[in-house]
């Protein structure tokens, strides 16, 4: 074995990947759950905010589930607050010396919810489901060019060239385990166990009241005896962040995403005894990067010059104050400070320059009317408080040098649906996650070949640039982890002067929840997890 090779294989094995967990750098601190000594207690059922009511509730196709994916669908691995490998449905994994050889062998006895036996021929279904259909699988399994089952719980993978993140990319969440009896013949994306899933996760599906909530029960057989503690949970969709905030005050909620109330609450929620505020279980999903996209095939945005008068009148630590109430820092690059080892801190090629801006407007044919403005655009937006104020920046920001802002808020259904398969706008508010490591969560967005019309969070803007492709695809195989960085870096400062995103800010993410409520944030994924582990204290 050579010297790299170890190096690599130590990396994929023992410690995932380097950066993954470096939030603590941009001013984060992870403590230990204050109940992790304590004797779980069982029974009870779990209500939860996850933020938002995705279109689906598998993460097959579509990332927005996330956060409700892995209570039925479990990953081959699951990962702890060091983003260390543990076992899930695979109970051990080698890498070979090239690294281009994976082996799991899985966990036997699982049975699906409708008790069918789980096999490899499941697994090697899901993998290349994923590489075919999700905007971030086809990226991570993009040289996989065999999968074998020897036996009925062995896998085996080959790849083309080195994938140094594909260990880390098999989390519940992110890498699906799905049923191919259920699955085979079928639309991925239409299926309609999409809707009701059945999985191996510690949770049954129950229901799903459009607009209202997910019920999910415990699963009597599940493969970890004993768990999970909880009888239930039932995830609500609240819209109204000032009504997320009553539900927490009266205890109606016992655990919410993402920092899920009106960022200008949290000060005083803070302040109730009954209530704490987690950091952990962010390590495998650092905070996204909220952005503005423009839509490239609309024809005042093929023009750099109005891009870049765009971008010269973004104040993003005003942005911070204002919009994000201090619970934001900037984020200029297309990777987050939070993915330390990878992020080019270098500052905006664009800092903010309103003289500048107007005469780049000018020079690109747009002189203000006689009413002052130069022409109108319509912005499209998640409907939600701060992204709402966000939208409201940006329309008083931009009608400094004369551009009509017309704010447009939807559904994150509706608003996938409008940029991704009917390309129906001109310039998107959007929150993209970066993963574990940038070339999951971040090349969908600026890779040619990840414009494919109807695959959410993928090229939104349908940029293209031959040299970032090239770097993009070179650093996926790259072996070196130092060459990779470099490369990234290069990536970055190109992607920041053609500025077909201009990223904004990354919001600082805690988990909200009730003192008596435990569990939620032990592993990297935290929500994003299974919540096996989830219990109320009596």
């Amino acid at each position: 074995m050579s010297k790299m090779n170890t190096q690599i294989s130590r990396r994929l094995i023992l410690k995932g990947l380097a950066g993954a967990a470096a939030l603590s750098q941009v001013g984060f601190s992870f403590t230990q759950n204050a109940a992790a000594a304590s004797v779980p207690a069982k029974g009870g059922v779990m209500t939860i905010l996850p933020g938002w009511e995705p279109p689906m509730l598998v993460s097959l196709s579509s990332p927005s589930s996330l956060p409700l994916s892995g209570k039925v669908t479990e990953g081959l691995l699951q990962f702890d607050l060091e983003m260390k490998p543990q076992a899930q449905l695979a109970t051990e994994w080698t890498v070979s010396d090239d690294t281009l050889t994976y082996t799991f062998k899985l966990r036997q006895g699982v049975k699906w919810h409708d008790g069918a036996d789980f096999t490899a021929a499941d697994v090697i279904f899901s993998l290349g489901t994923l590489k075919k259909s999700h905007p971030r699988g086809r990226t991570t399994f993009a040289h996989v060019e065999s999968m074998e089952a020897p036996d009925d719980h062995t896998v085996v993978l080959k790849l083309a060239k080195p994938t140094l993140f594909l260990l880390t990319a098999l989390s519940a969440a992110e890498s699906p385990i799905v049923p191919k009896h259920i699955y085979d013949g079928s639309d991925p994306a239409t299926n309609p166990a999409n809707i009701a899933p059945i999985g191996t996760g510690p949770f049954v599906f129950k229901e799903w009241v459009r607009g209202s909530h997910v019920v999910y029960e415990r699963n009597p057989n599940y493969w970890d005896a004993g768990k999970p503690y909880l009888d239930g949970i039932v995830a609500r969709f609240i819209p109204d962040q000032a009504a997320r905030s009553v539900g927490f005050e009266t205890g109606e909620l016992d655990a919410g995403f993402r920092t899920p109330v009106a960022l200008n609450d949290v000060e005083r929620l803070e302040d109730i005894t009954t209530l704490a505020f987690e950091a952990n279980g962010y390590q495998y999903s650092p905070p996204n990067n909220v952005c503005l996209e423009f839509n490239l095939d609309v024809e005042k945005f093929k023009d750099i010059r109005v891009r870049q008068a765009i971008a010269h009148t973004i104040n993003r630590d005003a942005i911070c104050k204002i919009v994000f109430f201090g619970k934001a820092v900037p984020s200029h690059s297309p990777v987050v400070p939070g993915l330390k080892a990878f992020h080019n801190s270098k500052p905006s090629p664009y800092p903010v320059d309103i003289d500048k801006a107007n005469a780049l407007l000018d020079e690109a044919g747009f002189p203000r009317g006689a009413d002052g403005k130069r022409f109108a655009v319509t912005l499209d937006y998640p409907s939600e408080d701060t992204t709402r104020r966000l939208a409201e920046y940006m329309r008083a920001t931009l009608s400094r040098i004369g551009i009509e802002v017309t704010a447009r808020g939807q559904d994150l259904g509706s608003i996938a649906k409008r940029v991704y398969t009917d390309r129906d706008f001109e310039m998107q508010l959007a929150s993209l996650s970066p993963l574990f490591d940038p070339q999951v969560g971040v090349q969908r967005t600026y890779w040619s070949k990840n414009f494919i019309k109807g695959v959410p969070y993928s090229n939104a803007t349908h940029y293209a640039n031959p040299e970032v492709d090239a770097l993009l695809e070179g650093a996926a195989v790259e072996a070196s982890p130092e060459k990779r960085i470099e490369m990234w870096m290069k990536i970055q400062d190109l992607v920041m002067h053609d500025i077909p995103t201009i990223n904004l800010v990354m919001p600082v993410w805690e988990t909200i929840h009730t003192t008596r409520s435990h569990g939620m944030a032990d592993t990297a994924s935290g929500f994003e997890g299974t919540f096996a582990s989830a219990y109320i204290a009596a």
